[in-house]
């Protein structure tokens, strides 16, 4: 749901091209992730349809053709509406994380290993996004806070679970 509506907030800053959307998608919202290129074109295709861009004439350029994509109204309330919603919050009551270590107990393994090599990873992980968080942009550095509580939060529910693990054991083979 996350592309259709930054296109459509990108459109309403300014009409644009496909290809000039996804350098401005990737800019903003892509770090590490950028936005195939089709993704883009089968988006504002379903975005025309639904009668929320429209799609200019096509332009000649030094490539193909190019069309100009413009939002409207509808697009516009759609992003004003979306912008003003509130984000519900992410618990993931269901996470590999937790999986693994079920699993683990259920087939008599010993959780702990995996544990660790998981708490390892994600302390290196949070040096890379620190390092991001020191020489990164500022959008880079919010970015990398994102993920850098994220892995936090993690960090505390394994040791959480290797604390709990005795009584989570229990009843996972009762």
């Amino acid at each position: 749901m996350t592309v259709p509506l930054a296109l459509l907030g990108l459109l309403e800053r300014e009409s644009s091209h496909g290809y000039d959307l996804k350098r401005d998608y990737d800019t903003y919202f892509g770090r590490g992730k950028p936005l195939p290129a089709g993704q883009v074109y089968s988006t504002l295709s379903r975005l025309a349809r639904d009668g929320k861009v429209e799609a200019g004439e096509a332009e000649p350029g030094a490539g193909p053709d190019r069309k100009r994509y413009v939002i409207t109204e509808l697009g516009v309330t759609e992003v004003e509406t979306w912008l003003t919603e509130p984000v519900a919050g992410e618990p993931h009551l269901q996470t590999v994380l937790f999986t693994k270590v079920v699993l683990a107990l259920l087939l008599e393994r010993d959780p702990r290993a995996y544990l660790d090599i998981q708490r390892a990873a994600h302390m290196e992980r949070m040096r890379e996004l620190t390092e991001l968080r020191r020489t990164g942009s500022t959008i880079d550095s919010l970015l990398a806070d994102h993920g850098v509580f994220h892995l936090e939060a993690d960090l505390r529910w394994m040791e959480q679970t290797v604390a709990r693990l005795a009584a989570l054991t229990a009843e996972v083979r009762s």
